[in-house]
């Protein structure tokens, strides 16, 4: 019976786990924080959105960074898997709006409680308040991993799961990025990625706390092909615009010095035509009030009277005496609302980490290091991520099981969705 050191008990690390431990192995993962899943339990806002009801094939389309590598992880173990997975566990999920998947409890605690289970059904190892400061190499193979106390632990293979560097209070602080460093591998450059958009217009500001639902969202010049485009929620903040349809666009500005311009369409539903009549019909419905009253069945009133200053129109001015002219271009503002972003969250506000370790230099069948036997990456720490939806986390389930089944002889482990044990 083999022994298999798993470092980081996160998401893919549990993952990882459950499946090397389906083998008959003797499975421990050393955990530097004084409980496992600690990111878990603040992703979708405490919720955990954690896959994606899309077509499994469609999987690949949220995936931003290297998404070929993931061919046999998604093929192996995908969303489908994921939710049978969690279902039998005893975790009942829900899919709410976008294909968006989360636990019907709306508790990220019940997900990793699920895990757990599991883990403890297969007599996982699980050593709490235990940072590993090295990974043990012999002649081209790991032999086991050295504790922060000292204490060296003989393994036949080590996974590392130690996450990125966002959120560093869960305990992300790139360990696993020196480890892999140290055992020879390359890490692409780190960024912080899925983060709040800093804005340079004023008014944004003036709009903190307003959650705006069903808008589109463009980034990037007007007369060229855009960065990226989408449809979804959006928040402003104190310092420019967040929520998940901002977080996604986000993964497309990164690694960009230079402002780029970010579009809001209010009324996607509507074509310029017929937001046009729309108007007209407001209008003349409120042609004797002033025009700062007349637009409530258009916004939420905290948004009314920014609008109204990018309007141009005088705010006081009666609905009858705004012209032609001034109603197509108060219409073409509604359909797009312009600003610029000039910055993006650190590391304490991101979501995800961009960059990690080279793909190229892992097998994704396996997951397995190409230059060190017995080694094997899975979820954040390596150089792959995705847009918001559940996808970084099918990343981590999908990784997770591929690096546990191959560590444990890749024939051997769970089946995808077989968490009876």
């Amino acid at each position: 019976m083999a022994k298999i050191a798993i470092i980081g008990g996160g998401a893919a690390g549990m993952m990882a786990a459950v499946a090397a431990a389906g083998g008959g192995h003797r499975v421990a993962v050393y955990e530097k924080n004084d409980r496992p899943g600690k990111k878990i339990y603040i992703t979708g806002k405490g919720r955990c959105n954690l896959t994606s009801a899309c077509e499994p094939e469609k999987l690949f389309d949220g995936v931003v960074k290297n998404p070929r590598f993931l061919y046999s992880a998604f093929h192996r173990f995908d969303n489908r898997a994921t939710v049978r997975f969690f279902e039998e566990a005893g975790c009942a999920v829900k899919t709410e709006r976008g294909e968006r998947v989360f636990p019907v409890s709306d508790h990220a605690s019940d997900v990793t409680a699920a895990l757990l289970r599991q883990m403890k059904k297969r007599h996982v190892e699980l050593y709490l308040n235990s940072p590993v400061s090295e990974i043990l190499i012999k002649q081209g193979r790991v032999s086991g991993i050295r504790l922060l106390n000292g204490k060296a632990e003989e393994a036949d293979a080590v996974i590392v799961s130690t996450g990125g560097l966002s959120y560093p209070s869960t305990g992300s602080t790139g360990d696993g990025y020196r480890m892999a460093e140290q055992a020879g591998h390359t890490v692409e450059e780190t960024m912080p990625c899925l983060a709040p958009l800093k804005t340079v217009e004023a008014w944004c500001r003036d709009l903190q706390g307003l959650s705006l639902k069903n808008v589109g969202l463009t980034l990037g010049p007007e007369r060229k092909k855009p960065l990226y485009q989408g449809f979804g929620e959006m928040l402003f903040t104190h310092c420019g615009v967040s929520g998940p349809l901002v977080l996604s666009a986000s993964s497309y500005y990164v690694n960009r010095k230079e402002p780029v311009e970010l579009g809001l369409d209010l009324k996607p539903a509507l074509t310029l035509e017929q937001l046009n009549r729309r108007l007209c019909r407001d209008f003349d419905e409120n042609r004797n009030r002033q025009f700062k009253n007349a637009l409530g069945g258009l916004f939420p009133a905290k948004l009314i009277p920014v609008m109204v200053m990018l309007s141009g129109i005088d705010a006081q001015s009666p609905v009858n005496r705004i012209t032609r002219t001034q109603r197509t271009a108060f219409a073409e503002k509604i359909k797009e609302l312009r600003m610029t972003v000039n910055g993006a969250g650190d590391y304490n506000e991101a979501v995800i980490t961009r960059g990690g370790v080279r793909v190229k230099e892992v097998n994704p069948s396996t997951m397995e290091s190409r230059l060190v036997k017995g080694l094997y990456f899975a979820g954040e720490v390596l150089d792959l991520d995705a847009l918001t939806g559940g996808y970084n986390l099918q990343i981590a389930w999908s990784t997770g099981y591929l690096a546990g089944t191959g560590a444990a002889g890749q024939s051997q482990g769970i089946a995808p969705g077989d968490a009876r044990g």
